[in-house]
């Protein structure tokens, strides 16, 4: 199971999306303005200067609506209850335009599709059928002025008909929207999961590890930073074949996981190397995890063709505010330190300590070398 992200970069990504979705929903706002006012000029001769009024006051109203939730910043964040005060807006609009036009008569009534559409692609079934339904209170308001025909057959026969494209659209495009968000989910978790392991992937990793790591700094939290490297597996590629090779390292990754806390965020760093981020974890925190995991590993022999092969890893780390103050200075030290653990035999966890880069600038590198 992928780490959960946190509260905070939950709201900042539901931020981003609502942000798109009010572009689009601004675009349907001019939109109908821009129809309601060619059908005033193009529409004909109505005689009737009072309605003509009535329907310039209705555009003035709505532009000024249309411009303070979209323009005058009134509103700091973008929240899916603006986008349904504003859907709600669209049909009372079009309601009093059409009151005072042609009501259900006029071309002006396929109006109510736009707020239909904006709700089905921005706010869910449930809204999407409250305006259906509140659409339809509209309907039978424009459609009759006598109650006793609401009674009548001949009514219900004629409100079906004109309501049931409206439901038609509402159920297409919110089936429609599902499907486009379904397939953006799975493309974008394919995008940041490395295909082997169901880890994370380092475009993962940066995007959930850097809003976890910028709490940390902002708050003066602790946080550590393991580096994981399994020991032994060039020697099961050239021995097994790299289908043992791909089992071990799923058999690490899983190991890794079930040592850690859901608000932790492990990845495959590249290779055999693996890298957890431990938010709200002290050095003494962090070098019991890393042993938890080591010996997890090394507790469990990996199963190939009847033989059982020793498996185990060497582990690296570093913590803030300590040895580093940048995520990527802290992986490059927790790196460092697994360097250190490789040259002491392997199979343990070592923990960076200051003044151990002076005079060694290309360590990093030479390690990395040595392992490609």
């Amino acid at each position: 199971m992928r780490e959960q992200q946190p509260k905070r970069a939950q709201i900042s990504i539901e931020q981003e999306e609502l942000r798109g979705i009010s572009r689009t929903v601004a675009e349907i706002h001019w939109l109908l303005l821009i129809l309601v006012l060619l059908y005033l000029v193009f529409g004909g001769e109505r005689g009737d200067p009072e309605a003509d009024a009535a329907v310039s006051a209705g555009l003035f109203f709505y532009a000024a609506l249309v411009m303070s939730f979209r323009y005058a910043n009134f509103y700091k964040g973008e929240t899916r209850w603006k986008i349904a005060i504003e859907a709600a807006g669209m049909i009372v609009f079009i309601t009093w335009v059409l009151w005072f036009t042609e009501r259900l008569a006029g071309p002006l009534v396929n109006l109510y599709f736009l707020p239909v559409i904006t709700s089905a692609l921005t706010l869910g079934k449930v809204a999407t059928l409250g305006n259906v339904g509140l659409i339809a209170a509209c309907y039978v308001l424009l459609g009759s002025s006598i109650v006793g025909e609401m009674l009548t057959l001949r009514f219900a026969a004629g409100f079906a008909a004109q309501l049931s494209p409206v439901l038609l659209v509402a159920y297409i495009t919110t089936m429609f929207s599902a499907d486009i968000r379904y397939g953006l989910q799975q493309a974008k978790l394919l995008s940041e999961t490395d295909e082997l392991t169901g880890l994370f992937n380092t475009r993962g990793f940066a995007i959930a590890a850097n809003r976890l790591f910028s709490q940390a700094t902002r708050y003066g939290r602790p946080a550590s930073v393991l580096m994981i490297d399994s020991d032994n597996l060039k020697q099961v590629n050239d021995t097994h074949g790299h289908e043992a090779g791909s089992r071990l390292l799923r058999q690490v990754a899983n190991a890794v996981q079930a040592e850690l806390r859901s608000s932790d965020v492990p990845a495959r760093y590249g290779g055999d190397e693996f890298i957890v981020l431990l938010p709200e974890t002290p050095p003494k925190g962090a070098l019991d995890v890393a042993e938890r995991i080591r010996n997890a590993i090394a507790s469990r022999p990996l199963a190939v063709n009847g033989q059982h092969i020793s498996a185990t890893v060497s582990v690296g780390i570093a913590c803030y505010p300590e040895d580093g103050k940048t995520l990527d200075a802290l992986a490059a030290r927790a790196d460092r330190a697994l360097y250190l653990a490789k040259q002491e035999g392997r199979n343990r966890v070592i923990r960076f300590k200051t003044g151990s880069e002076v005079g060694e600038p290309s360590l990093i590198a030479t390690k990395r070398a040595q392992r490609g």
